[in-house]
């Protein structure tokens, strides 16, 4: 994706577990959810900051931050990480590093799932940077079905369920487990790529790709 070309109106993030051969890796994804465009992922052995940190990076890369809304999981590096990365330099003139600070439009939000017996007994929807009235708005505004009103990570947990489909080391269950890591990172930009260009989306119109939803192509 070219840098700056997409409009950054809801991103969603999200990571999933994968099972190797001898290891655990972790992948984690964003997309815009107005286009449903794969903003890019990132694959680590650890669910730290360190793997958050460079997922957000990427998603810097991809389009401009002032009206960012970024909704996640529960996961606290999402917020640090977030407030350090999506700020930009204020230019004085003075001599010197220029300070940087956060967007005023820049939101922030989650959804935290409380399991018991590994069955989800409660969701928590809270915004963390911005205003809720202004969160919703932006929910509202980029979203096409029944949970509309609704903080959600509906559309990335979605797409992670396309990646398991269509790359089997990913499949929960599957005899073809993973034995390097290079191999999952290229399944992995090899599917969204596919995901992003090749593969028409249903609810964006006929014949209508992410790509050409988010008028990169």
């Amino acid at each position: 994706i070219e840098a700056g070309r997409v409009a950054l109106l809801q991103v969603q993030a999200d990571e999933i577990r994968i099972k190797a051969v001898g290891a655990v890796y972790w992948l984690a994804s964003a997309m815009e959810v107005r286009s449903r465009l794969w903003l890019g992922g990132m694959i680590s052995r650890h669910r730290d900051k360190e793997l958050i940190r460079g997922l957000l990076l990427r998603v810097r890369c991809c389009g401009p931050l002032e009206k960012i809304l970024l909704v996640t999981d529960g996961l606290s590096s999402y917020k640090s990480q977030a407030l350090k990365i999506f700020r930009e330099p204020i230019r004085t003139g003075k001599v010197g590093r220029p300070k940087l600070m956060l967007a005023a439009g820049v939101m922030v939000a989650r959804v935290i799932k409380r399991y018991r017996r590994k069955r989800v007994v409660e969701v928590v929807r809270e915004v963390v940077q911005g205003a809720q009235a202004a969160v919703i708005c932006r929910v509202i505004g980029t979203q096409r079905s029944m949970v509309a009103s609704l903080i959600n990570t509906a559309y990335i947990e979605r797409l992670n369920a396309t990646f398991r489909e269509r790359l089997a080391p990913l499949a929960r269950r599957t005899r073809a487990g993973v034995h390097k890591r290079c191999t999952l990172e290229r399944g992995m930009w090899l599917v969204g790529t596919t995901y992003n260009f090749v593969w028409a989306h249903r609810t964006l119109g006929q014949r209508r790709t992410p790509a050409m939803a988010a008028g990169i192509t």
